[in-house]
């Protein structure tokens, strides 16, 4: 299974729910493109998460220095992302957890988006945080995930229970939710431990 997990926006929880699925179903990691933070990148917080041995956290396909939207981070480091060089890794049967970088439309060049990193054999996890606009954004992620005929898994919602604005997006997308992280006050590999714990079922039957 590789599940591909987007976000409905930047700094919504992608990484911890990452981190989470990953640890859960003991998969591979690949982040294929990590703007800025390059030493205490997305790659880096999840080893640091995770507690089983067997994960392999898979190389970047590319990593740039300035912590922006890929596209921008790109140029400032002479380099034009061509996707047709981000390569899926093996993993030699084990599960494949992709992050994408930000939202789903976030430019890579001046044709691509990272939307065009989905292929139609992945299945795509969206993480939302609740704030005021995060119904909008989600359901725009989602018509647009089915709008390219892009399987979707369920939703994560990252954030103190919000009965009002969970049920109206999942009655509106009709798609299931996988789980809720809360409002932790640290995240450690015990915690991401027992979140994969809870979330183990849910994910071994998407």
């Amino acid at each position: 299974m590789k599940l591909f997990i987007t976000g409905i926006g930047t700094d919504v929880g992608k990484t911890i729910a990452a981190a989470i699925v990953t640890q859960s179903l003991e998969a591979d990691y690949w982040k294929p493109i990590q703007a800025g933070d390059l030493e205490d990148s997305d790659s880096h917080k999840i080893k640091k998460y995770l507690s089983n041995a067997i994960t392999v956290i898979h190389p970047n396909s590319y990593a740039f220095t300035t912590p922006a939207s890929p596209h921008l981070a790109a140029e400032l480091d002479n380099v034009i992302v061509d996707v047709e060089q981000i390569i899926e890794p093996r993993t030699n049967n084990r599960h494949l957890v992709i992050e994408g970088a930000g939202g789903i439309y976030v430019p890579l060049n001046d044709n691509d988006t990272i939307a065009d990193l989905i292929k139609l054999d992945y299945k795509v996890i969206v993480v939302s945080r609740h704030y005021l606009g995060s119904i909008n954004h989600t359901l725009l992620t989602v018509e647009a995930l089915k709008h390219r005929g892009i399987t979707i898994a369920g939703i994560i919602f990252n954030g103190d229970e919000n009965g009002a604005s969970e049920s109206i997006i999942l009655k509106k997308t009709g798609l299931a939710m996988i789980g809720r992280i809360e409002n932790e006050p640290y995240f450690d590999q015990n915690v991401i431990a027992d979140y994969a714990d809870t979330f183990r079922e849910t994910l071994l039957n998407l």
